[in-house]
């Protein structure tokens, strides 16, 4: 069994001595900004990219999509393997966010964890319209490590995302920023359960209960990706792979049917600005 299955490839990385940094475009125009925050999902990680790596420049997420949507530049602070615990503390676990740093650049260059870039970045920039939040299912992930498969072990141990949520949404307030933020949940890889009997969909939707549990004290609003998944996949068995949201891993097989990997197309990742441009339009914010 693999819980969600949705980050569990993000933390392998080819650790091949390449290292770099990115900066962030350039903002003469002066555009409102979003400032996203997150995992590989956010970062729009792609896997065995190979070289691709040197530059993340090859790896085009829903970030992209929310600039021609809402008009908003990207600046995407976001790391593949990156848990809510790594987002907070240098020392806490990771799933890969560390290993990445030291091969390969991030969209935007920081020594320091990525709460303390958003903090300084929240205090010295004034034109973040928004703030985006895609984290816990690396804690999943290694929930699922430490319960040895077990379900209920890892429910119980959900519970920690929620309180390290609340405290990355308190400190991204205390910087004085009162603009929206919004929290994606996740996907379910499999909303027809035939791979793990029923566990991908159900620890997918205990996740994004904790995910959800603090947002609202903060003033901060959900994209329920989930359910836009589920929706969109209906007529296609119920397969995010087979309604092509999911990147394919063996795009030539010697039979059928294809098999994906857990991270967004293309197609998926729209899915997702869609899914966020939405949220804020039915909250009335944008």
């Amino acid at each position: 069994m693999k819980l969600l299955n949705v980050m569990a490839l993000a933390g392998v990385i080819a650790a091949t001595g390449v290292s770099g940094t990115s900066e962030a475009r350039d903002r003469s125009e002066q555009h409102e900004v979003v400032l996203v925050l997150g995992d590989s999902v956010a970062f729009g990680y792609i896997n065995s990219a190979g070289y691709e790596y040197v530059n993340p420049e090859n790896f085009v997420g829903f970030p992209r999509y929310l600039d021609n949507m809402l008009d908003l530049d990207p600046v995407d602070a976001a790391c593949p393997g990156e848990t809510t615990g790594s987002f907070l503390s240098a020392t806490l676990p990771d799933f890969g966010c560390r290993n990445f740093r030291k091969n390969f650049p991030l969209h935007v260059a920081y020594s320091s964890t990525q709460l303390e870039f958003a903090k300084r970045y929240l205090m010295s920039h004034h034109d973040v319209r928004l703030v985006t939040i895609t984290l816990g299912a690396n804690d999943g992930f290694l929930l699922e490590v430490s319960c040895n498969d077990e379900p209920a072990c890892i429910v119980a141990g959900l519970p920690a995302v929620a309180t390290n949520l609340a405290t990355i949404l308190s400190d991204l307030r205390a910087t004085g920023y009162g603009g929206d933020i919004v929290v994606t949940n996740y996907y379910s890889t499999d909303y027809s359960d035939s791979v793990a009997g029923q566990e991908i969909t159900g620890l997918t939707a205990a996740l994004n209960a904790v995910i959800a549990a603090p947002t609202a004290a903060y003033g901060a609003i959900v994209a329920d990706v989930f359910t836009a998944f589920q929706r969109a996949v209906a007529p296609f068995g119920n397969s995010p792979c087979q309604a092509g949201l999911l990147n394919v891993s063996n795009p030539i097989p010697t039979t059928l049917p294809y098999t994906c990997d857990v991270h967004p197309t293309q197609s998926g990742h729209r899915l997702i600005a869609e899914t966020i441009s939405h949220a804020l339009r039915t909250e009335a914010r944008y």
